[in-house]
């Protein structure tokens, strides 16, 4: 996907501790994801302000075989949100902005500009169309913009709804607070990051990014074809701007959030009107939970880059994964992550068991629509050209790879579906959902 984009991770409820972390145990699961080129990406972990674990597997430069480290810097996508708010925040603390302040007094062409406020700016909640789910989109994401064609693109954008009357995540929001930001301190994004975060924490691998560029430890993002590394679109930074274009480390995001999350940058209120959330959006912050534990933080992609963060409040402890290439669902690896550090049972997968194949006059025995008394999705199985697809109302078919006669796996989404057994005969009629730590049963209707 060559779109600019968030996920939150949602983990089951229970009681967790930090006690037990087992360092060797997370080693042997991130050499595993390597051996099995499952995924590359750099990782760390911070524990009352400072890095207690950091850890790179991959390449970030697959045709040189240039191998990623704890300074490679990689593009974190929507993470940048975090930041650009935070640089917001400041401006309101010195009194130069307001969250009541409307898009009008900077750019009165874009729709609804007279009723959007930067809050709802901030907290997607301003119903400009998000750019990047254009049509349009793909065509021109590889091609330099400037700031006056940025605008033009997003002053032509239709609203999704009325301002302040629901929330939908809008990159374009996003785009128009670093203008705004620039407009107000008459000076760029990428000088603003420096004066008012990186220079402050000491960041000296955050900056607004460029051209990737490998001689200086910069990571190339890839997509997987299940043979081999390819490498993917590469946007023209000028387009994400302050929804999506810092590149990082994920010590230094880290070090950013806990910074942020204990009031270093920016006013206690401030802070506060960070974390508030409505409808799942908070003003640059969203928040997650892992069992009875809630973080705050965000996720992003762009290209082939995903990346994920989270500050855990009650335990000062931050976590962030950038990753440039991923042949396995990225929630499935923060949640093994954090289960290992926080001591939770977790089973390293075993990748060495291998697909099988099956005829297609066993594939149609799965067929039905299927419904979970959990989760108010229905899931329709299919046999389709001698593949076996599942898909859910509104989203796309999915190919199930069998690994038994009773398990499919869809694995860039961790999604793995059992069906049911009796006396060690497949029961067509009902399987087990897993995926992001939980699981659902569903019914054949």
């Amino acid at each position: 996907m060559n779109k600019i984009f968030s996920l939150i991770f949602f983990i089951c409820v229970s009681s967790v501790s930090a006690q037990g972390f087992d360092k060797a145990k997370l080693d042997q699961y991130l050499e595993t994801l390597e051996a099995h080129e499952k995924a590359m990406f750099s990782m760390a972990v911070l524990e009352n302000g400072e890095p207690i674990y950091q850890k790179s597997i991959g390449f970030a430069y697959v045709e040189n075989k240039q191998k990623a480290n704890k300074d490679t810097q990689y593009r974190i996508g929507s993470i940048s949100k975090v930041f650009t708010s935070t640089m917001i925040f400041q401006l309101i603390d010195e009194g130069k902005l307001s969250l009541d302040t409307k898009l009008a007094k900077y750019y009165p062409k874009v729709k609804n500009a007279k009723k959007i406020t930067i809050s709802m700016l901030l907290s997607h909640r301003s119903g400009i169309h998000n750019f990047t789910n254009t049509p349009e989109y793909n065509q021109y994401m590889t091609q330099a913009k400037t700031k006056a064609e940025m605008v033009n693109l997003i002053e032509d954008l239709d609203s999704d709804f009325k301002p302040d009357s629901g929330g939908n995540y809008s990159n374009s929001g996003y785009v128009m607070l670093g203008f705004i930001l620039e407009d107000i301190t008459q000076d760029t994004y990428a000088n603003q990051l420096q004066k008012r975060i990186s220079t402050k924490l000491n960041l000296k691998r955050t900056v607004y990014g460029g051209p990737v560029n490998v001689k200086q430890n910069q990571a190339k993002s890839y997509t997987h074809n299940t043979t081999a590394w390819l490498p993917d679109t590469v946007t023209d930074m000028s387009i994400p701007h302050g929804a999506g274009a810092i590149i990082s480390t994920p010590t230094e995001v880290t070090t950013f959030l806990s910074s942020l999350l204990t009031g270093k940058l920016v006013s206690a209120d401030s802070l506060a009107k960070m974390k508030e959330q409505n409808q799942g959006f908070g003003r640059g912050l969203f928040q997650f939970p892992f069992y009875d534990k809630k973080a705050y933080g965000h996720t992003g992609g762009i290209d082939g880059f995903r990346s994920q963060s989270g500050y855990f409040e009650t335990d000062d402890v931050a976590f962030a994964l950038t990753s440039n290439g991923l042949n396995y669902a990225m929630n499935d690896i923060s949640i093994a992550i954090l289960s290992i550090y926080y001591g939770r049972p977790y089973d390293i997968p075993d990748f060495e068991q291998k697909a099988i194949e099956l005829s297609e006059r066993d594939l149609v025995k799965y067929e039905g629509m299927f419904a979970s008394q959990k989760i108010p999705i229905t899931i329709n199985i299919k046999v389709n050209g001698g593949d076996i697809m599942a898909q859910s109302p509104g989203q796309r078919a999915l190919k199930l790879t069998p690994y038994s006669t009773n398990e499919f796996r869809f694995d860039p989404a961790g999604i793995v579906m059992i069906f049911g057994t009796d006396n060690n005969l497949v029961d067509y009629s009902t399987f087990q959902l897993k995926q992001g730590g939980k699981k659902f049963k569903f019914i054949r209707e």
